[in-house]
């Protein structure tokens, strides 16, 4: 009896030290992680000859004047680009719903020529990297008087084009039951109002993980929107903030400072939708 409590007792003091090697290890890379955030946040508040003059430090006196700068340094000033970013996000969460949805619905589903052909194609595209049709697509978008318009961004969303969730849909319709399908179509159901009445509803997990990274993936989208967007009354805040370090004439604080605030409404969707994200995520899995 007297040696259980002393084993577990070494097994315990055993254990601790590696906890704490493992915590230590843990707390050094976040840091890591989370240093270049931090100094950001800092500095925004600093002034031009302070920021890099103490990179470690907290300022001396917080200047919130870069804040106030900043927002109306350019011409529009960063309410527009907001906007503009809100306007291209919010097409580009209806149109993934909507189409990625639908064709996930189909692949699912329903029965038609080509159908194994046609989602091992979609899945290829995966792997495909979107610099190698840039050329094409922007020869298309030029032809068809789509740049400098929102349409390049928000149209090819409505055509289901993001083959990632796509597939991440699939895989949670195949889990749902047949058998809510079988008993709408008894009671005189279509296709369609099956997918409206049955699997759409049951779909929010997903849905609700395709909104979140349509979101923060588009408003995050520098490079296609740099290509799209010529006129400054269209130019999302990616493209705004790049604008900022012409139109300041160099100032670090007021690039800081924007730079801070472009990040508050990702930071704001994904503690929202944190808990959902997880949960969309782990009930669509590959099993099907």
């Amino acid at each position: 009896m007297t040696d259980i409590p002393a084993s577990g007792a070494g097994t315990r003091l055993g254990i601790r030290p590696r906890r704490v090697v493992t915590y230590a290890i843990l707390i050094a890379g976040a840091f890591l992680m989370i240093y270049p955030l931090v100094w950001m946040v800092f500095s925004s508040f600093k002034l031009d000859r302070q920021i890099f003059s103490d990179p470690t430090g907290l300022p001396s006196s917080w200047n919130i004047a870069n804040y106030f700068e900043g927002w109306v340094a350019t011409t529009p000033s960063f309410t527009r680009y907001f906007v503009n970013s809100f306007i291209v996000c919010l097409g580009a969460v209806i149109g993934n719903v909507l189409a990625c949805s639908l064709t996930a619905y189909a692949f699912a589903r329903l029965e038609f020529p080509f159908k194994r052909t046609l989602f091992t194609a979609m899945l290829l595209t995966l792997m495909l990297p979107s610099h190698v049709l840039l050329i094409p697509q922007y020869v298309l978008f030029v032809n068809l008087s789509w740049v400098n318009t929102y349409l390049p961004l928000i149209v090819p969303k409505f055509l289901a084009t993001d083959a990632f969730f796509i597939f991440l849909m699939v895989q949670f319709i195949r889990k749902i039951p047949r058998e809510l399908d079988e008993a709408a179509i008894v009671d005189g159901a279509g296709p369609f109002r099956v997918f409206t009445s049955v699997i759409f509803p049951l779909l929010q997990p997903a849905i609700i993980t395709t909104v979140i990274f349509t979101f923060i993936w588009t408003y995050n989208d520098f490079f296609s929107q740099l290509i799209y967007l010529t006129s400054p009354d269209q130019l999302t805040v990616p493209v705004g903030l790049r604008s900022l370090v012409d139109s300041s004439g160099g100032s670090y604080g007021q690039l800081l400072a924007m730079s801070v605030l472009s990040l508050v409404p990702t930071f704001v969707v994904f503690l929202i939708f944190q808990r959902r994200l997880v949960e969309g995520i782990a009930t669509s899995g590959l099993k099907g």
